[in-house]
């Protein structure tokens, strides 16, 4: 039985951000009015002169990511519940409570919902005004073949980059430039002998009492291989095979390197000294440079393990990992001040644009819904091959949603609508696909606003969901009827567009290895010959659009 300290489940995460603040010299920290909803904390002397730099995930990692708030690091960070993404509207909120004229970078590390969470709420902020650029994290090694690798404890090297440079006064392009940069050049890899227990949750070891994991995430899920327990410095060569080959072609193998000890909740300090000296004692550390840590950096609340990120140096990284910065993950114990509270930024309220009618507008919005709804039952059948059954259900409640607001849609203004519907379907429509859906609705309602027709907006559309994603033609997702779809219908015309769509569509079938959403985790043999839903309910929309002509 794991026992922990707490008072109410629900009121972990807030009573947490709530110690670190009082524990945090008077004037240097406080958080927004937004509790419990939307958990933010905000650097109490930020006057919005410099680039904002801001990241966020779930709880359960600290410090990170509240424990990095302060000069020199992150202006904001937002926390979602244990190891939960925060919401669309709590990312929303952060950058509007600290992005200026200077504009405002987000890190994301790259799981499927904070790259959608903050994704969505990049565009939306986009679309109020402010200058937002996003940089992903994907540092961890352990899993060569995964197309999106997991962002872990290496996403430290992007905030403190980040933060030296929007704090010297650069501009949003150059503090973004040197946070891409350095995400690209981290390797990082974990090792635990022990899982972790979640406060209030039931707990079962999944390791036997010899044995060990290596390679796995910071949320508790398994490790890529179980291994023996051994001593410290076998485990660290056995570390070396899996960085080294890894250190050559994506940092270079002559260059010197910054490297991050990282505690991952519950190996004692004894310990993680003598992990360090292993470390620094091995080929690992023959070009090592600067060493920070050992320490508790990115947790995975209790798990008994440690994890390793390397970031190829030069001049200008060495300067920015050696400048001095405020954040309470960087300094000692101090004495207990007060909670300081500030008001929330109120959400602007924009009068929404009146109804309006356009016959053509609503005949394409009604059909394209009334054939959706009428693929459900066929949908969740595809769907239960390789997921949970319920891809028609999802696409038939968002499009509900939609037609059921056809009334009141200012349909004369094609931007207005547009944004309306991916409006409506972040809020009705359940799951990734309606986030995605979203995205792709408001991105394409901005770039009809800045003046590109339809076919060149939707395309604009398809770009910002890829990007923030993940998922490309030949993924085995909605897209490889979307892509091909918009640019015949830019290129020739709708009739062109459902002829490909459909030819997308039906590739699918011969699609075993799926790359993105849950069929990635089915076997080859639950996928072939059977095509992916999302890109036939894509396809069949085009198709009834070509029929009414």
């Amino acid at each position: 039985m794991t026992k922990h300290f707490f008072n109410r489940r629900e009121a972990i995460v807030t009573e947490a951000l709530d110690g670190l603040l009082r524990t945090t010299p008077p004037g240097r920290l406080a958080r927004l009015d937004s509790y419990p909803d939307i958990k933010v904390v905000i650097r109490a002397d930020w006057d919005r002169r410099r680039v904002a730099v801001v990241s966020g995930g779930g709880a359960g990692h600290e410090p990170s990511h509240a424990g990095f708030v302060g000069r020199g690091m992150l202006t904001a960070a937002v926390s979602g519940e244990i190891f939960a993404s925060p919401s669309v509207e709590a990312v929303l909120t952060a950058i509007r409570a600290v992005t200026g004229e200077p504009g405002c970078l987000l890190i994301v590390k790259n799981y499927t919902g904070d790259r959608l969470n903050f994704g969505l709420a990049a565009e939306r902020a986009r679309a109020e005004g402010f200058k937002v650029e996003m940089v992903i994290v994907a540092d961890d090694i352990a899993l060569p073949d995964l197309p999106q690798p997991r962002g872990i404890a290496g996403t430290l090297f992007v905030h403190k980059i980040a933060g030296h440079h929007a704090e010297a006064g650069e501009d949003l392009a150059g503090v973004a430039a040197a946070a891409k940069a350095a995400a690209h050049d981290i390797a990082s890899l974990g090792v635990s002998l022990s899982s972790c227990s979640i406060p209030g949750q039931p707990f079962t070891e999944r390791l036997g009492e010899n044995e060990g994991e290596l390679g796995l995430g910071i949320h508790g899920e398994p490790g890529v291989e179980r291994i023996a327990v051994q001593p410290a410095d076998a485990l660290v060569a056995l570390m070396e095979q899996h960085l080294a080959p890894k250190l050559a072609p994506k940092l270079a193998a002559d260059a010197a390197y910054a490297l991050i000890i990282n505690n991952l909740g519950a190996v004692p300090p004894l310990e993680m000294s003598l992990i360090a000296d292993s470390v620094l004692r091995s080929p690992l550390g023959a070009n090592v440079k600067l060493v920070i840590g050992p320490a508790a950096l990115m947790t995975a609340l209790n798990m008994n393990g440690f994890s390793l990120s390397f970031l190829k140096l030069d001049a200008s990284r060495e300067a920015a990992l050696t400048s001095a910065v405020e954040p309470l993950a960087w300094r000692p114990a101090i004495a207990a001040s007060p909670v300081a509270v500030v008001p929330a930024p109120a959400a602007p309220h924009a009068a929404a644009p009146p109804s309006s009618a356009d016959p053509t507008a609503e005949a394409v919005i009604r059909t394209a819904c009334t054939t959706l709804i009428g693929l459900e039952p066929e949908l969740n059948r595809l769907d239960a091959k390789a997921g949970d059954g319920d891809t028609g259900s999802t696409v038939a409640t968002g499009a509900r949603a939609v037609e059921g607001k056809l009334a009141s849609l200012p349909l004369a203004d094609t931007a207005a609508t547009l944004a309306a519907i991916g409006e409506t379907l972040a809020t009705a429509m359940g799951g990734s696909s309606g986030v995605l859906l979203s995205i792709f609705f408001t991105a394409t309602a901005k770039a009809t606003a800045e003046g590109r027709d339809l076919p060149a907006a939707l395309l604009a559309g398809l770009d910002r969901m890829t990007f923030y994603g993940g998922a490309t033609p030949g993924a085995r997702t909605m897209v490889d009827a979307l892509d091909p779809g918009l640019k015949a219908l830019a290129a020739s015309g709708i009739a062109d567009a459902a002829a490909a769509a459909g030819a997308g569509a039906e590739a699918t079938k011969a699609m075993i290895h799926a790359r993105a959403g849950r069929a990635a985790y089915v076997a080859a043999r639950d996928l072939e010959g059977s095509p992916d839903p999302g890109a036939v309910a894509v396809a069949a929309v085009f198709a009834a659009l070509a029929t009414r002509g």
